[in-house]
């Protein structure tokens, strides 16, 4: 059974792999572009180009979306590209600047990258065009609070507080974008009276696409009188300085869709996790398995999502007995860390399944699109029946690591954790888990 194993773990990697090319963010930027003489076709929608064309490329996709548009572009632009620390920079070009900044919290550069792009955007007339090129991280990468007096460290702190007080996606970008200078749509005020188009890559729930780098081009519904009932549950956690900015009878209105920001405006997503989920089962198809979609688990705790995808998978293999059968299921999962360990929710989600399905005829991958799974070194990981068995065969308790939250530590140790290296593009993650014959 062992031999049986280890081919399905490779299958799986393969699975992987062979999706990134579907999540290429600079073939979708390339697909998504028409220039020809005095126009530009974005996705289908026709702008006049007879003013100056400016570019505004934020997020972990952002290198190979910008270089994609400028090569489309050609010469003449102008604009800043907003990236992660180590990631690679499009080519050099006139009027183009690159800004590195931190992720997942802000850092200084991030502080010049906010304001490099509101300088980008000045003196913008109707006779422009603005192509924004939005992916995930953007809310960490390009950041300066509404208050300018608030220094970095309550910056840092105020994005950290966010993601551990428990608030979901749509609480929390209420507050950060009410709280911010270049969110909720501020940058389509700042690119107004221009025709302005915003390309994404999203890293965010289906039908979320304002919260992708917190919507700076976007309109959106949340209020100021939402940011004050919110504000007493993170009250404690949150810098004094914020608790100011936020409760203050001030704080203005981010931008609403009825502005005339927005009159020349579009929105296009380009690539989501529906695109990575889809990319998978085709490749699960193709290796003659019966695959279902399962689209439930999306934010579950892990435990939850474990339970409930396994529960799926056994379904689906008493439904087609002496078949090979999988469960394909995108988005992310909820993961507090309790632990000092290296890893993260795929990691996480990958162990917590081995300890289920131990001495098995199952197969479990979890990995981030974004090659980043965490604080660890890789994009998730390979599991099946024999994990823990292997495990302990090495002097590792699964339980023991699994309550440590040091996940990575196992799976490297088997050869199990899948590294990819930063991988351009961030659509969420993908579980695939197989019961083979």
């Amino acid at each position: 059974m062992s031999d049986a194993h280890a081919a399905v773990r490779a299958e799986l990697r393969a699975v992987f792999a062979g999706i990134l090319p579907a999540l290429d963010p600079a073939r979708a930027v390339r697909e998504a572009l028409r220039v020809g003489p005095g126009m530009l076709s974005v996705a289908g929608r026709t702008l006049p180009r007879d003013g100056q064309v400016r570019l505004v490329a934020i997020g972990k996709a952002g290198s190979p979306m910008a270089q994609a548009a400028l090569d489309a572009l050609g010469t003449g632009v102008r604009g800043v590209v907003v990236v992660p620390h180590g990631t690679g920079v499009p080519g050099a070009r006139d009027g183009i600047a690159v800004v590195h900044a931190r992720h997942p919290l802000p850092d200084a550069g991030s502080r010049r990258a906010a304001a490099a792009v509101r300088a980008a955007l000045e003196g913008c007339t109707a006779r422009d065009v603005v192509l924004f090129l939005l992916s995930g991280g953007g809310s960490a990468l390009c950041e300066a609070p509404l208050d300018p007096a608030i220094p970095l460290d309550d910056v840092a702190e105020f994005h950290r507080a966010l993601v551990g007080s428990g608030l979901d996606i749509v609480a929390m970008n209420t507050l950060r974008k009410h709280a911010s200078a270049v969110k909720g749509g501020r940058l389509a005020r700042l690119a107004a009276p221009a025709a302005q188009a915003t390309l994404l890559v999203s890293d965010v729930p289906t039908g979320r696409l304002d919260a992708v780098a917190s919507g700076p081009t976007m309109p959106d519904p949340s209020t100021v009188a939402d940011c004050r009932a919110l504000l007493p549950r993170v009250a404690d956690r949150i810098p004094p300085s914020y608790v100011a900015l936020l409760g203050s009878p001030d704080l203005p209105e981010i931008a609403k869709a009825h502005e005339p920001a927005f009159a020349r405006a579009s929105f296009h997503c380009l690539l989501d996790d529906a695109t990575a989920v889809a990319a998978a089962r085709d490749r699960c198809r193709a290796s003659g398995w019966i695959v279902e979609v399962d689209a439930r688990t999306d934010d579950a705790p892990v435990a939850d999502a474990a339970e409930h995808l396994l529960a799926r998978l056994a379904a689906l293999h008493r439904a087609h007995p002496g078949r090979t059968v999988a469960v394909v299921a995108g988005g992310e999962l909820s993961c507090p860390v309790r632990g000092g360990g290296i890893g993260g929710r795929n990691q996480h989600f990958a162990l917590h399944c081995a300890l289920q399905i131990e001495d098995e005829p199952v197969a479990v991958l979890s990995a981030g699109t974004d090659g980043i799974d965490g604080n660890s070194p890789a994009a998730g990981a390979v599991a099946d029946g024999t994990t823990c068995r292997r495990a302990r065969a090495r002097g590792l308790d699964p339980r023991a690591v699994l309550a440590a939250f040091d996940s990575h530590a196992l799976f490297a140790a088997l050869g199990d954790a899948i590294v990819t290296g930063p991988t351009g593009t961030n659509v969420r993650d993908v579980r695939v888990l197989v019961r083979f014959a």
